[in-house]
């Protein structure tokens, strides 16, 4: 299981490492370069608009990559999707600025964005069955709790490889070259990933869904006919999850930089602070849901949320460090208390014939609902004025409500619990 879940946490490092460097380039840099014809707030809501389509490709990803891992394996999910998402990142680091290309350039941006999107829809749903299908179930969330860690330490690489660039060159070297080192080392770290992934073994489970010819002819179909309110109500429910992280990690950096004043340096210190005492904390916190269960820490980490988001706003507004450090990590502390159990919830209330699929495209798709726009709505909502933001601390707090109203409506899986180790779909 060490070794097991050491390779789901490096492959999902990796990839959110790709995923989350744009989202900083986004903030920090790509406006200017790429939309320099647009007033700077224009240009940063277009820059971001390029970061949704990478949300919007997540679910499309989850299910191309999640009828390959139903139909013939978990495991060559694996290769491939971070395959993709490794070429694209190094890609978008050589694609030329609008005055070299016009137009041409944010199209480019814009399409390899969403294939990076396309390949960390299926990333997720292949590393989280990989230790979830071999993982005991007492220590089931506790295990399937590393992919979840992955996420941290890739946002950690990223951002800091940003800060040291920010802090190391002037802004006219990082504007002119230094924005694209991240995207190049993304290649170095997806080769690394794959040979780590290269002796994994097939789980048990999908193993003996081919030895007893029980798997899926066609699981998208099946998960559209006999549980399509099971996908709805886990997207709903862990949308904000991507609106609270997503509020932090992008829409608060650019936030800090153009309207407070703030140093990116400062900025990405605090936020990568935040990030790190979150990603120790994930598997301690997963080590909750195996003794409570999934259901109450996923409805506790809502209600955190809900009660958070106008004290987070009132801290990022005082542009103080300390206290901008302390909005962001209780805005994180409350999202991870659902997202530490998330890896072993899902694929426990979907069947193992179409778990792959199911439990991808409800989380995907809770990316484009709360994480794709949340940037684009913060900085709209978030223009104008002198005082703290309001309105993005009352739609953050809309959004946890309605998410705290889907958890309620899902049934507790934890074994021992229910009577069965991962229950039926119609219980829900």
């Amino acid at each position: 299981m060490g070794r097991l879940a050491a390779a789901s946490l490096v492959g999902t490092a990796i990839e959110f490492f790709d995923f989350f460097v744009y989202g900083t380039a986004a903030a920090l840099v790509l406006g200017p370069l790429f939309f320099p014809t647009f007033s700077p707030l224009a240009g940063t809501l277009a820059a971001f608009g390029t970061f949704a389509a990478g949300f919007l490709a997540r679910p499309l990803g989850s299910v191309l990559f999640g009828h390959v891992g139903d139909r013939y394996g978990r495991r060559p999910v694996l290769f491939a999707s971070l395959l993709l998402t490794g070429c694209a990142t190094v890609a978008v680091g050589f694609v030329p600025t609008y005055a070299t290309l016009g137009i041409a350039a944010p199209a480019l941006l814009l399409t390899l964005r969403f294939l990076q999107g396309l390949g960390l829809g299926g990333e997720w749903g292949g590393a989280v069955l990989l230790t979830a299908e071999h993982a005991p179930a007492h220590r089931r969330a506790l295990w399937s709790s590393f992919p979840q860690v992955g996420p941290s330490i890739g946002f950690l690489l990223a951002n800091g490889v940003m800060l040291a660039l920010t802090a190391g060159l002037s802004d006219a070297e990082f504007r002119s070259w230094g924005w694209r080192v991240p995207f190049w080392v993304a290649g170095l770290l997806a080769l690394a990933g794959l040979l780590l992934r290269s002796s994994l073994a097939e789980t048990p489970q999908f193993e003996e869904l081919s030895a007893t010819g029980r798997r899926a002819g066609a699981p998208l179909a099946e998960i559209v006919r006999d549980h399509w309110r099971l996908v709805l109500l886990t997207a709903g429910a862990l949308a904000v999850g991507y609106a609270v992280f997503y509020s932090v990690s992008t829409w608060a950096l650019a936030y800090g930089t153009e309207r407070l004043g703030v140093s990116s340096t400062v900025m990405l210190a605090c936020v990568m602070a935040a990030v790190a005492v979150m990603g120790v904390l994930t598997p301690f916190v997963a080590l909750l849901g195996d003794r409570w269960g999934r259901r109450p820490l996923c409805l506790a980490g809502c209600a955190g949320c809900a009660l958070w988001m106008f004290p987070m706003v009132a801290l990022l507004h005082t542009a103080r460090p300390p206290l901008m450090f302390l909005g962001f990590l209780g805005a994180l502390l409350a999202f991870i208390t659902m997202f530490s159990v998330v890896a072993a919830y899902l694929p426990e209330l979907y069947e193992p014939r179409v778990r792959c699929t199911g439990a991808a495209v409800g989380y995907n798709l809770a990316g484009v609902l709360g994480g794709a726009l949340t940037p684009i709505l913060a900085t709209t909502l978030s223009e104008g004025g002198s005082g703290p933001p309001w309105g993005v601390a009352a739609y953050l707090t809309l959004v946890a409500l309605v998410s705290l109203g889907c958890f309620a409506l899902l049934p507790e899986t934890l074994p021992g619990r229910t009577g069965e180790p991962a229950p039926e779909p119609a219980a829900v």
